[in-house]
């Protein structure tokens, strides 16, 4: 998880610009050092006279020392956390890989919506009622949703994650591509060992140091994590999962979630309808959506949960989605629509809903980081504002594709396909 409109929580792997951590590898992968290597610096001005190697990490973390002192980290913690550090190369070689990571909106929902998912969180419902009901009282956050996280970051805590956290931090640290960030995290990790809210040897979590049963960072859980329990510890790690459970209403809480309101709702749109207006930008009151011919996907009268936007993860061809203020309380914790549709629609399901409606356009398949980029380039070159190629689909990418496919006499749904990069080419 990561704080503010950050993208992080580590289990969900997706594409569409966004993965594990919520943030895309931009870079080639690590070049390891051969022999002696140039000196290199790290994000605070370290120098290492060796690069992705043990040997350049221990150098780096005595460079590192005198910034972790200054935050008010003690010797002692650190002598604890450092003893036995190793590089880890599987960390550099999963953050490396990330950008490539391609998977369409129907297959990310496929797997994280499965029937076995929706089965094994009722039974998880049924197990922890109790919990539940005092969390809920607590925080106002229905015990459906804080049961969808749980189910999509760990499977019910099934896999809270192996690696030492000291250790995937302080190798990202070090790495130096998203250096600052990672030392940000690496000092918030060592102010939770340092409190005693854990023993080191169960700070453990994912590649990217998301942690226990929802997946916090380090920051994340400063912030937001509660001793639920009141046993003096703010426990996400354990077998328990009462601390992490509250922690994970609470942030949703303080993210402004609404008690009673949906997070959306599957709508069906009319024929001719004017795909301009969808998007987090094109909110509206529900009346107004009514009026243009926007219902339910059953064909119902839409409800009045307040203004909300329309969302058309896979385009025209897809299913649509009218949502609402409690969409973005969820992507406080992961700011990519298709986790936020899979936590949304997972928490439907265990509250009894139906399966989405519409067709998928199956056929089709994910862009590659290469690819969006190449759209990025290819539509500035037409004259369309995409405020640079980075390979992510952001608001003026969106608003640059709708104008070119409105321009060729394409559907203006802003939908990043295979078939308008070929009309770009």
């Amino acid at each position: 998880m990561r704080s503010g409109k950050g993208k992080s929580i580590g289990a969900a792997l997706l594409s569409l610009g966004l993965c594990c951590g919520g943030m895309a590898s931009l870079a080639s992968p690590l070049t390891l050092s051969q022999g002696a290597a140039p000196k290199a610096t790290g994000p605070e001005g370290i120098q290492v006279t060796e690069v992705g190697s043990p040997a350049g990490l221990e150098q780096w973390t005595e460079g590192f020392r005198p910034r972790a002192r200054a935050a008010g980290i003690s010797d002692a913690t650190l002598d604890r956390a450092f003893r036995g550090l190793r590089y880890n190369r599987d960390v550099i070689e999963k953050d490396r890989n990330q950008s490539e990571f391609t998977k369409t909106i129907w297959d990310y929902l496929d797997r994280a919506v499965s029937d076995k998912r929706v089965e094994n969180g009722k039974a998880a419902l049924r197990k922890h009622r109790r919990l539940l009901d005092r969390i809920e009282a607590t925080y106002g956050v229905e015990r459906e949703v804080v049961v969808a996280v749980w189910g999509l970051e760990s499977s019910y805590g099934e896999n809270r994650g192996d690696i030492p956290v000291i250790e995937a931090l302080a190798t990202l640290a070090y790495d130096g591509r998203r250096g600052r960030f990672f030392e940000g995290q690496l000092i918030e990790a060592l102010r939770i060992l340092q409190t005693g809210d854990v023993a080191p040897r169960n700070f453990t979590g994912s590649w990217a140091g998301a942690m226990g049963h929802t997946q916090f960072i380090p920051s994340s859980y400063q912030a937001f994590a509660v001793d639920f329990d009141r046993d003096g510890r703010r426990d996400i790690w354990s077998d328990d999962p009462t601390d992490a459970l509250a922690s994970t209403a609470a942030y949703l809480a303080k993210s402004g979630w609404v008690t009673g309101r949906p997070w959306g709702i599957e709508v069906s749109l009319p024929q001719g309808f004017d795909y301009s207006q969808t998007g987090d930008r094109g909110q509206r009151p529900v009346a107004d959506w009514q009026a243009l011919g926007v219902r339910q996907a059953d064909g119902r009268a839409l409800p009045d949960h307040g203004a909300g936007s329309l969302l058309l993860p896979a385009g025209a061809r897809g299913a649509a989605f009218l949502i609402f203020r409690n969409f973005h309380a969820i992507e406080r914790y992961n700011a990519a629509d298709a986790y936020v549709i899979a936590i949304g629609h997972l928490s439907d399901r265990l509250a009894g809903g139906p399966p989405i409606r519409a067709e998928w356009p199956r056929g089709d398949r994910a862009l590659t980081f290469a690819e969006r980029q190449e759209m990025q380039q290819r539509l500035t070159r037409a004259g369309h504002d995409t405020g640079g190629a980075d390979g992510k689909i952001g608001p003026k990418t969106l608003a640059a594709l709708r104008a070119y496919q409105r321009s060729i006499g394409m559907v203006p749904d802003g939908y990043p396909s295979l078939e308008v990069l070929r009309h770009l080419r």
